[in-house]
């Protein structure tokens, strides 16, 4: 009877354990906590921000995203949105640069986003996510809001 009972929990043991791993493996590379790498990323125009840290969590079939941040110039920004990878315009709140973001994954490594200010599309980022999922290159390029052309290439690591 012992050794029945120990070969049902150790069943159920290895059950749950799969089932974790595969719901680890549907929710992909791109949720988590990020946090700015400063001294690997590049800014042009500068001046780069002094830090950043990003959490991505699932959201009613997309994500949420709440970033808290400290521009390049000392500002303290606190972003929250909810977006899904449509194609469609997302509102974002608390980032002067943009208004509304769009949405596409690529692969399950690579994503695009277009952030538009007042329904013009100014940047447009490419996000690809190393294989081992520990890093997170994003490729700014465009212009922001000021008129400026951005080419920025933001390196985040996972926590």
């Amino acid at each position: 009877m012992r050794m029945r009972k120990m070969l049902v929990f150790s069943n159920l043991i290895g059950v749950l354990t799969v089932a974790v791993a595969l719901l680890a493996q549907t929710e992909g590379p791109w949720f988590g906590t990020w946090k700015l790498n400063v001294a690997k990323s590049k800014y042009s125009p500068g001046p780069a921000a002094k830090s950043q840290t990003t959490k991505l969590e699932p959201w009613e079939g997309g994500f949420k995203n709440t970033t808290d941040a400290v521009t390049g110039t000392g500002e303290t920004r606190h972003i929250e949105y909810t977006g899904k990878f449509d194609g469609k315009d997302n509102l974002v709140k608390g980032n002067p640069d943009s208004d509304s973001n769009t949405y596409t994954r690529i692969d399950d490594h690579t994503y695009q986003v277009i952030a538009k200010k007042g329904g013009k599309a100014t940047v447009t980022s490419r996000i690809v996510i190393s294989a081992d999922g520990k890093t997170r290159t994003q490729t700014q390029t465009g212009k922001n809001p000021q008129g400026q052309t951005v080419n920025n290439t933001l390196v985040f690591d996972r926590q």
